[in-house]
């Protein structure tokens, strides 16, 4: 059984439909830190499409008129979605803030992963009980390599999170 997630923001969103004539269609949306799901007809009782965020790749901001915001949604297999929210709403943003901390802690979470691996493939009589960051190759080549992958990868702000001693 799937437990209900804590729902961040719910409210009406319009969805462009597939179909030859492309067609604004009210849906139903619920923003909750994993996902956003549509519901058809405004109800939440009919079964609605999830788009996980592991899913989207980003959210663009296409235009912005006097009534409307018209957004895109990408997905990783580079489908796109495209919504408008009325111009007050703000839906485009609330989705997109979202995205960007689920991608974040995924991304702090593959970072301790690997960590975990590496320190797991040192064996244990060579572990020592704590490592400064000059031990670690601060200074050294090898050092500044790993620095400018890990910048590439991560946000600054994450980055300093992350490289603070214990």
């Amino acid at each position: 059984m799937k437990m209900q997630a804590e729902v961040i923001r719910e409210g009406e969103l319009e969805k462009r439909s597939d179909s030859l004539f492309q067609l604004w269609k009210k849906k139903l949306v619920v923003l909750t830190k994993d996902s956003l799901s549509l519901f058809p007809d405004g109800h939440k009782r009919a079964k609605g499409k999830e788009l996980g965020f592991g899913s989207i790749l980003k959210v663009d901001c296409v235009e912005r008129t006097g009534k409307y915001i018209y957004f895109t949604i990408v997905t990783k297999d580079r489908k796109e979605i495209d919504f408008r929210c009325p111009d007050q709403s703000c839906w485009n943003a609330s989705i997109t803030m979202a995205l960007i901390d689920f991608q974040n802690k995924r991304a702090i979470q593959d970072f301790k992963s690997r960590q975990e691996m590496e320190q797991a493939s040192i064996p244990l009589d060579d572990k020592p009980d704590r490592v400064s960051w000059t031990e670690m190759g601060q200074g050294t080549n090898e050092g500044k390599r790993r620095r400018e992958l890990e910048a590439a990868w991560f946000s600054p702000s994450l980055l300093r999170l992350l490289s603070k001693e214990p």
